[in-house]
């Protein structure tokens, strides 16, 4: 379910999916995603793909009680390549600040390419708690397990020449997604994360997304949870399997999502570049099977 229009994204309680209306060029500064909690993760922010512009335009708009930065928010592994800081990338960690200072409680859980944050889990970075996983509870009393979910690698069997030239290719999908992009912009055409499209194509792409989720899933049942959240392989998704709901929030990189809780305990996904799209759970559960 589609909208360009961004006066229509509130996501409060008795609020239905917003109806699909015209493209606008420029969304009005009014504009307001309205949630009890929102999820983000895997920013990459000191990496040259990050979409911060469009990162920067969601945080202006976004009214919530808690935001969850859910790992890999400063991309320290392509900063100690190449130090690459541009102002929106900074303006980003600005408006996190000034969030934090001005009513909402923001929590970082530390990914894989910015572990060393890891090592001040439960100290504050400025007003921003630091957390290695955490514990939520929805509004309708489900409770959830909040990972980054590196750690569910090891279950992912590869090997070390798989693994780098995974990393090749993944360079390569980017690559191809930055400059299809420009090319669409030019073309007067809207965001599309082509990196996804390829990645839904590849089988061994697909087989380790649903590893990871698999093995996500099954470590929130051990632990007795009714579901995980969680981001890492940037790939978006909200399913349910044998009661246990597994919710990816995906990323700032391809798909440029954000995990969005109601005050009623609704979760949706929200896609937000240069057009806005909202899925529910079984719209996300449709994309998946028809992938």
């Amino acid at each position: 379910m589609t909208t360009t229009a961004r006066e229509s994204l509130t996501a409060t309680p008795a609020s239905p999916s917003p109806q699909a209306v015209k493209p606008t060029a420029k969304a009005p500064q009014s504009a307001v995603i309205k949630g009890r909690t929102i999820w983000i993760s895997d920013l990459h922010l000191g990496y040259r793909d990050c979409k911060a512009e469009y990162l920067l335009e969601f945080l202006d708009s976004v009214q919530c009680d808690t935001l969850y930065l859910v790992g890999d928010i400063i991309d320290m592994w392509a900063l100690k390549r190449k130090f690459r800081w541009p102002k929106e990338h900074y303006q980003v960690m600005l408006k996190l600040y000034d969030m934090a200072n001005n009513g909402t409680r923001v929590i970082y859980v530390p990914g894989n390419h910015d572990e060393p944050m890891r090592r001040f889990a439960g100290n504050l970075f400025g007003p921003i708690e630091i957390i290695e996983e955490h514990e939520y509870t929805c509004a309708n009393g489900k409770r959830y397990l909040i990972m980054h979910g590196d750690a569910m690698d090891a279950y992912i069997n590869l090997s070390h020449i798989t693994r780098f030239f995974g990393d090749i290719g993944y360079g390569l999908l980017l690559f191809i997604n930055r400059w299809a992009n420009r090319w669409r912009k030019w073309m007067g055409r809207p965001y599309f994360s082509l990196a996804g499209m390829i990645k839904d194509n590849i089988k061994g792409a697909k087989d380790a997304i649903e590893t990871y989720q698999k093995e996500a899933t099954d470590e929130a049942r051990r632990r007795g949870f009714d579901g995980v959240i969680c981001g890492h392989i940037h790939y978006p998704a909200l399913t349910e399997t044998n009661g246990i709901r597994y919710c990816n929030t995906g990323d700032w990189i391809e798909n440029c999502t954000a995990l969005v809780e109601d005050y009623s305990g609704h979760m949706r996904l929200l896609h937000f570049s240069d057009q806005v799209q909202w899925r529910d759970q079984k719209e996300a559960l449709a994309v998946e099977q028809a992938a």
